[in-house]
């Protein structure tokens, strides 16, 4: 039996959250098309059949940090590389230019002395593609992926790889999990009930609001309670810096927010298997990410 912990990094919207969530089944990091969208790390259990596996799912990094919050995000990221750790995953996203950011994540991934592999993501994307300039990669790591995590093309083969870099667990050793994870729910380690929810309700402002409000706004869930009757109560907030996006979020006669609460609650609804009553208002934070971050 194998176990060990798996470190998943690359830049922002490269896919490591879509990987994650599709390998493992169930939604455990929330995904968007746009930057920002994972902003703390996400450590979820992968059980199969070879073993256990953590897996811990970086924020993209950033190449120029220039708000607060991006700042604090590439910290986030740089946190988690001093976990122990047993191989990496460097995910990169063949459909978009190398850059300076692409650069930064390698030099970083080139500082870990642990087994490494470079999997490109979003083969099945074939519109647009830059796979040469990613070329030169291939004469750097020992083992080369390419995959779609969306639809888990030669994901099989990746995880197979992934099993042999991992130790055996030996007789009498403790588990891969702490007496701390061993209590927690499966297959999110380090965020609780309330984080989560949370998460799920600023998924759906990054879907459905413009560029420019998602990075000015966060969830917050103040209370969980489930009534006699199973049904289970949520009070949330959004917070967003400016009152000129707190109107935008609220919409025209409440039908924004209306909205965003009524898709937060039918996924909140499909994670916990139960029924929800969701009490979302927006409030005006100049400081939440100070708060929050």
């Amino acid at each position: 039996m194998k176990q060990g912990k798996i470190l998943l990094i690359g830049r922002p919207n490269v896919g490591k959250s879509t990987f994650l969530n599709n390998l493992i089944g169930t939604k455990v990091a929330i995904t968007s098309p746009k930057p920002q969208t994972t902003r703390f790390p996400i450590k979820a259990l992968y059980e199969g059949e070879q073993g256990q596996i953590i897996f811990i799912d970086t924020p993209g990094i950033f190449g120029k940090a220039e708000d607060k919050l991006s700042k604090r995000i590439n910290q986030n990221t740089f946190q988690a590389l001093h976990e122990e750790i047993d191989a990496v995953i460097y995910m990169v996203d063949h459909t978009r230019k190398r850059d300076f950011e692409e650069g930064k994540v390698l030099g970083i991934v080139r500082k870990i002395e642990k087994p490494k592999i470079l999997v490109i993501n979003k083969i099945d994307d074939d519109e647009k593609t830059y796979l040469p300039q990613y070329k030169f990669l291939e004469d750097e790591f020992k083992d080369v992926f390419l995959i779609s995590g969306l639809n888990q093309t030669h994901v099989k083969p990746l995880m197979k790889r992934v099993f042999e870099l991992l130790p055996e667990k030996k007789e009498n050793e403790k588990g891969v999990l702490s007496e701390a994870q061993q209590k927690g729910v499966y297959p999110l380690l380090n965020v609780d009930s309330y984080v989560f929810i949370a998460e799920l309700i600023r998924e759906k402002v990054f879907l459905m609001m413009g560029e420019e409000i998602p990075y000015t706004t966060t969830a917050v869930v103040d209370d969980i309670v489930t009534r006699d009757n199973g049904v289970m109560l949520i009070k949330a907030r959004i917070l967003t810096t400016q009152d000129r996006y707190k109107r935008m979020l609220i919409g025209t006669g409440g039908r924004k927010i209306k909205e965003i609460g009524s898709y937060a609650r039918k996924e909140i609804a499909l994670a916990t298997n139960k029924k929800i009553f969701l009490e979302l208002k927006v409030e005006t934070d100049p400081h939440w990410q100070e708060t929050y971050y």
